[in-house]
């Protein structure tokens, strides 16, 4: 009977739920589909665009965009952002400062698998398209763009 009794109680306690997954230094922890350069780039375009999430717009973008800029970056292996460097842009200096704010925002960003990193970094690029009211998304999670 205390057997059947002890196994019923058992049965009955409540499990603890796990909490959000973190690494060894406390960051959010990479989802799987992050060990891939173009997981981990999505990844980060859902980071940069919650934190800055005024500024980004939905759905598809304009047919006939403000701005595209393109900026390359390294992050280190902690997921500490290195530099960030403009690579491409149509010279329009709000766009480039809004690109370069959001991203740098934004970070530290979630560690970058170990398969990622090229001598401790993971040099890596985004494209920032701009619709006329100045917000933005990232190509890496843009649906395809509208036609005329």
């Amino acid at each position: 009977f205390m057997a059947a009794l002890g196994a019923a109680l058992a049965a009955c306690t409540p499990t603890r739920i796990p909490g959000p997954r973190t690494d060894t230094l406390g960051q959010p922890a990479i989802a799987p589909a992050a060990i891939t350069l173009e997981g981990y780039k999505e990844a980060l375009a859902q980071r940069i665009s919650n934190a800055n999430a005024s500024l980004v717009y939905g759905g598809r973008p304009q047919a006939f965009l403000r701005s595209v800029v393109v900026v390359k970056f390294s992050i280190d292996a902690s997921g500490k952002l290195l530099h960030s460097d403009i690579m491409r842009s149509n010279h329009d200096s709000t766009t480039e400062a809004t690109a370069l704010t959001s991203l740098r925002s934004s970070a530290p960003f979630p560690r970058p698998a170990v398969q990622l990193l090229k001598h401790g970094r993971l040099d890596i690029s985004e494209t920032w398209l701009f619709n006329a009211d100045g917000r933005f998304q990232l190509r890496s999670m843009a649906p395809p763009q509208m036609s005329e």
